[in-house]
């Protein structure tokens, strides 16, 4: 048979102390373990090897023998296949750390399931107005959840009865099995089928909740919503949602904002955009025009003189109110010049007479076919 290098296989030099032998071996079982590489043949090989040169440099008697004669020392009866010897054997070296099932979770191991645990979370898309993230809101909502039963308050017996404590997981909620393989020990922890693991046999259920100790019941809650809220934001209601199990607290509410589309207002951040038209002698000769805004008042804003279409203007400080109090955005004023789409004789005279005063020569279409019965008639 080859000679097997040990020393070489954990990783380690032929002067290790015993402490760095068993942490390289540790370190070297994890990687390679099976139930970490399921279905890697090579990797179950090399698991194989790192126990071998461990059963023998983790022994100080068989690691003298190794020193002086070699692996032929053991040939037929040390490493894997052989006996367990009297040094340290794979279980041994897992001792301080429980049982494999810990190593290989992360040493976690799962919470009881018969404790207190926190009732779940909830969501609520709630859909609000845009004058109402403007105004701020307080509203009332009605919320399905999940609360404690009162007729058993909870117990999931029937008033005037008792549970039991389950006799199969001694009220654990866990039921745990241990089997033995060729890598030492493995234990796995799973829910009691005999009680679900709540840890208690009820033989008389509750006969509103079933024997579940909670009920679903639908719940007014009153909200507040802040002024300058966004779509997208969320609110936390504390405490809001289902009830705790077994004295747990309660878990909590979540508001999901959604702003419904305004006729005139479109939002970017804490600025509000809008359109509005005014003709070509507004344009020309400049105005003043009322422009509604999102408070509800109406703004006066200036259109000077020679405005050309699709110019934006700013209404400092009318836009939405930052939902943090630090001052509010601006409402942004795009005009757009009308161009009129039918023409009287004056009007188009009029529009002759501007242009000759600009010195514009104007091919002027030729009059429909309409337009000429009209004039005709």
């Amino acid at each position: 048979m080859s000679k097997k290098d040990y020393y070489g296989t954990l990783g380690v030099s032929k002067d290790a102390s015993p402490d760095e032998i068993k942490k390289a071996f540790r370190t070297l079982a994890r990687k390679y373990h099976p139930d970490v590489n399921q279905g890697d043949s090579g990797a179950e090989a090399k698991f194989k090897e790192i126990n071998s040169a461990f059963e023998v440099l983790g022994n100080p008697q068989k690691k003298a023998q190794y020193d002086q004669f070699g692996s032929a020392a053991f040939d037929g009866r040390g490493g894997f296949g052989g006996g367990q010897g009297q040094g340290s054997s794979f279980e041994d070296i897992f001792s301080g750390f429980g049982d494999i099932f810990d190593i290989f979770s992360g040493g976690q191991r799962t919470r009881n399931r018969n404790g207190p645990q926190a009732g779940a979370d909830l969501k609520y898309d709630l859909d609000i107005t845009l004058e109402d993230s403007f105004n701020g809101l307080v509203t009332k909502i009605e919320v399905p959840r999940l609360e404690t039963c009162k007729t058993c308050d909870g117990s999931g017996a029937k008033p005037g009865t008792s549970s039991e404590t389950c006799s199969k997981c001694n009220g654990t909620g866990e039921v745990k099995q241990v089997r033995r393989s060729f890598m030492g020990q493995v234990v796995t922890i799973g829910v009691c089928d005999a009680c679900g693991g709540r840890g208690k046999v009820i033989d008389t259920p509750c006969p509103d909740c079933s024997g579940q100790g909670m009920t679903r019941n639908k719940r007014i809650i009153e909200v507040q919503v802040p002024k300058g809220i966004d779509s997208g934001h969320h609110l936390r209601v504390e405490g809001e949602g289902d009830a705790g199990v077994k004295g747990g607290p309660s878990g909590d509410l979540y508001l999901i904002i959604h702003i419904k589309p305004h006729t005139t207002f479109e939002r970017h951040g804490n600025d509000l955009f809008c359109k509005t038209s005014i003709s070509f002698s507004q344009a020309a000769l400049g105005d003043k025009i009322e422009i509604p805004t999102i408070s509800g008042k109406v703004a006066k804003l200036k259109i000077p003189a020679g405005t050309q279409s699709h110019t934006v203007f700013r209404l400092k400080g009318e836009g939405m109110p930052d939902v943090h109090g630090r001052g509010a955005g601006n409402q942004m004023i795009k005009v757009v010049v009308r161009t009129p789409a039918t023409l009287d004789k004056a009007q188009r005279n009029a529009i002759r007479d501007l242009a000759d005063a600009s010195d514009e020569t104007i091919h002027e279409t030729e009059t429909g076919f309409f337009e000429k019965m009209k004039e005709f008639w």
